[in-house]
């Protein structure tokens, strides 16, 4: 890993954005690396865009500012890809992660991406319709991010996962979000 690995998250109030970004904060804690993870909220209310962070350092992270320059660009909702400028300050080898059924080729051209960065794609909310039986695609857009950077493995993620949503729902839904994982895990494209 880098010195300092910055996400930031694009998604919508209700998608499960922010409890994302914590998760991949905790499983990068319990493999020992120092971690943040916050939102940045507008209006609080379903629907209304908003954007979390992550840093992940070997090192102690004194930084407590919004991510302007990410290494990683997470895209739950890809309807927010006309609203906002969501390349913005990304590193010229940013890697871009996108909810979306179109593929890669496309979304680089929509993105203006250069090309000295990745993106990848994934259909979470097909996943997660499938796995959990709603589309809160933040299960498997956490696993798409986690494939594409290299920064937690697939039994580790799921270890994590299985631990934080343990606490607060059912079996059924801890086995849809593990399955939601995997699935997410393995299904990225990348172009």
């Amino acid at each position: 890993m880098a010195d300092l690995v910055e996400i930031r998250w694009h998604g919508r109030g209700g998608q499960g954005t922010v409890t994302a970004a914590k998760v991949l904060a905790d499983a990068c804690l319990s493999g020992g690396s120092n971690v943040q993870a916050f939102p940045e909220y507008g209006p609080e209310r379903a629907g209304a865009p908003l954007r979390a962070f992550n840093r992940i350092s070997d090192k102690e992270l004194r930084m407590h500012c919004p991510v302007l320059e990410p290494k990683v660009v997470s895209v739950v909702d890809s309807t927010l890809l006309d609203a906002i400028n969501v390349a913005e300050g990304a590193l010229d080898d940013a890697i871009f992660v996108i909810n979306t059924t179109k593929a890669p080729k496309d979304i680089r051209k929509k993105l203006g991406a250069k090309a000295s960065q990745r993106v990848v794609t994934v259909d979470a909310s097909k996943i997660a319709l499938d796995c959990i039986g709603r589309a809160l695609p933040n299960s498997p857009m956490l696993a798409a991010v986690c494939s594409a950077s290299g920064l937690v493995g697939l039994d580790h993620l799921l270890d994590d996962v299985k631990k934080s949503f343990g606490k607060k729902f059912s079996q059924k839904i801890i086995d849809g979000n593990l399955e939601a994982v995997r699935r997410g895990f393995e299904e990225v494209k990348e172009g």
